[in-house]
């Protein structure tokens, strides 16, 4: 009897792990698709533009009117710059040039791997760099959403921006996994965290330690708004204050009543307009005396 429940533990215990190493083999499977060509009522431009360490990012380029800034907006996870076209969108209604990318292994951008962040904030570096040689004389901003946010902060270069949107931040790695794990484990995927962070390491051959956008906020040296949900269970409310307060000034906090992990533009509509074209206009356009 003790010979036979042995092996059904063993066996549990070998399942579990196999379960846990297909899990992590899937969150960090690249996500690519076709985007192809969009059809608008306003126009867009592709590009790809080159990086010295990355693949080279494929994205749309919307032009808005001079001096009133230009503003890079960054996809969530396994999904593309489609995603983020809404908010490119009334963006360009209100004046602004926008530039929409793929990450790398997401959309069109090339890539084996999703790093949660720290390759990703490579493809950030250079459609940065981009935008300072298309747009020498405009001041610039990013909007970033979960993944998209993370791959921001996370950028090795000092990106030197004029204004910073993160939508749906996780502060660290651990809490990011574990509150995902919870949510389909109960409290039991509190006991899976160790284990789904060695595989997470293993996959990508990263320390969990380079993961974590609370260790980097306070390098960002630009004007910053976060903006999170009250009912966002993957992101909490909690999380969200706590990058916030780790963060420079000057800073805003806008906390959605309601909202969970999802499209925030979505969700909040004209108010989420509001908050964000009241911030971008603030540190991004100029006034008629500077132009």
């Amino acid at each position: 009897m003790l010979h036979k429940l042995f092996f059904q533990i063993l066996a549990l215990i070998i399942a579990i792990i196999l379960g846990i190493f297909t899990i992590g083999a899937v969150l960090t499977a690249s996500a690519p698709t076709a985007v192809g060509i969009l059809i608008t009522d306003f126009p867009v431009e592709s590009v790809q533009i080159p990086a010295a360490d990355g693949p080279t990012v494929h994205g749309w380029m919307i032009y808005g009117k001079p001096g009133n800034g230009v503003v890079l907006l960054v996809h969530s996870m396994r999904s593309n710059r489609v995603e983020m076209l809404s908010r490119a969108r009334f963006l360009k209604d209100q004046g602004f040039s926008v530039l929409l990318i793929d990450m790398q292994a997401h959309g069109e951008t090339p890539g084996d791997r999703i790093t949660f962040g720290l390759h990703e904030s490579r493809n950030v570096e250079a459609a940065i760099t981009f935008l300072r040689e298309t747009f020498p004389f405009e001041r610039i901003g990013a909007l970033g959403t979960s993944l998209g946010a993370a791959a921001i902060v996370l950028a090795q270069q000092e990106l030197r921006l004029n204004a910073v949107i993160l939508e749906s931040l996780h502060p660290t790695i651990e809490e990011a996994v574990e509150n995902r794990l919870k949510l389909h484990f109960g409290d039991y995927g509190s006991l899976l965290l160790p284990l789904m962070l060695w595989q997470l390491s293993f996959h990508l051959d990263i320390s969990m330690d380079e993961l974590s956008p609370i260790f980097r906020i306070n390098n960002l040296h630009s004007p910053l708004l976060f903006i999170s949900g009250t009912d966002d269970m993957h992101t909490t409310q909690s999380e969200t204050e706590r990058l916030f307060e780790a963060a420079r000034m000057p800073k805003d906090l806008w906390i959605v009543p309601g909202a969970k992990h999802f499209n925030m533009h979505t969700y909040a509509g004209r108010e989420y307009e509001q908050h964000v074209t009241a911030f971008l206009s603030k540190y991004l356009r100029k006034h008629d005396h500077e132009h």
